[in-house]
């Protein structure tokens, strides 16, 4: 009688076999590639003349202080310190809160009013072409003529609003929209996505076009109602779009400058003050080169983070593709 032996099999660790393999994935998606990153060579030099050496002076500068008495060659080496002055600072504070009022609810705005007017126009109707060339015109607007028309009409003399709401006899005087403490980041925000609203739109557009209609007629065939059919069919379909849309939308209200600096320069008394104003203001208003650099390569670290999931977004389908 043979007795049979067992065998025992050695796995390796589904980690290191996991990792590799990917690895060498991007390492010969590189290599088919080779020859097709000689044509964007000399962009990538261009970039990094114009990008890479002005982030890698800013990150050197926001060691040394730059007194406005001295000369910049003469800068003192101060360590972290401006980071640290930057982090403790009160009018930092103020300016961080006012830069998320702002990043969030022009991006909350903006978007819900774009995908609405996406779904409005979604629709065939009579005009459709019309109204879209419309609703597209502030955001084909210089953000620097729509910033001085909005100043001019939330002026708190001359302004159009103004006086409209005392001819109604709504108000006794015009309404203070931009010297008011309590009210001009408002004012900002509705200017802000009232520029915005038409790219949300537009991308959510797109986004809309790519629906099935098979799906759409299927799902109210089955009783499904026009809130049903919104969630479950149209909601999955334009969740990618939607993502990108947020996110550039995010970063766009982060680094805004033109409006907000334009209609109050960060005033009255800081209440409009954001992250890049704030800058600004200490860079060449103050001539704090240094200080001002610290600033900005906190504001660079946390814009980094935000293109990661940007990346991510994008990149999605390529990594279940290749996966």
């Amino acid at each position: 009688m043979t007795l049979a032996t067992p065998t025992t099999t050695i796995r390796k660790p589904a980690s290191a076999g996991a990792v590799r393999p990917r690895k060498l994935n991007i390492l010969q998606r590189i290599w088919k590639h080779r020859h097709d990153y000689l044509y964007v060579l000399p962009s990538i030099g261009v970039m990094l003349l114009v990008i890479a050496y002005p982030v890698y002076y800013t990150v050197y500068l926001s060691f040394f202080n730059t007194p406005p008495n001295l000369a910049l060659e003469d800068k003192i080496y101060v360590g972290l310190d401006n980071y640290w002055r930057v982090i403790t600072a009160e009018s930092v504070h103020e300016a961080t809160w006012n830069t998320w009022v702002w990043t969030l609810w022009s991006t909350f705005l903006a978007f819900v009013i774009g995908f609405a007017a996406a779904l409005a126009l979604n629709h065939e109707f009579r005009g459709r072409g019309l109204l879209r060339g419309t609703l597209l015109v502030p955001y084909v607007i210089s953000a620097v003529a729509a910033a001085y028309i909005w100043r001019w009409i939330f002026h708190s003399d001359f302004g159009v609003v103004g006086a409209i709401s005392v001819a109604l006899g709504i108000t006794e005087r015009p309404i203070n929209f931009l010297d008011n403490v309590d009210i001009v980041m408002p004012s900002l925000i509705a200017v802000n996505v009232w520029k915005e609203f038409p790219f949300a739109m537009i991308m959510m557009l797109a986004g809309l076009q790519t629906v099935p209609e098979q799906l759409l007629r299927a799902a109210q065939v089955d009783g499904a109602n026009a809130w049903q059919r919104f969630w479950h069919v149209t909601v999955p379909h334009v969740k990618g779009v939607t993502l990108v849309t947020v996110l550039l939308l995010l970063v766009t209200n982060l680094n805004s400058f033109t409006i907000p600096y334009i209609m109050t320069g960060g005033g009255p008394a800081g209440a409009s003050e954001i992250w890049i104003t704030h800058i600004y203001q200490i860079a060449f208003g103050r001539i704090r080169f240094g200080l001002a650099s610290a600033y900005s390569v906190i504001l660079f670290v946390i814009m980094m983070g935000m293109g990661y999931f940007y990346v991510r977004a994008l990149t999605r389908g390529d990594d279940r593709s290749h996966g």
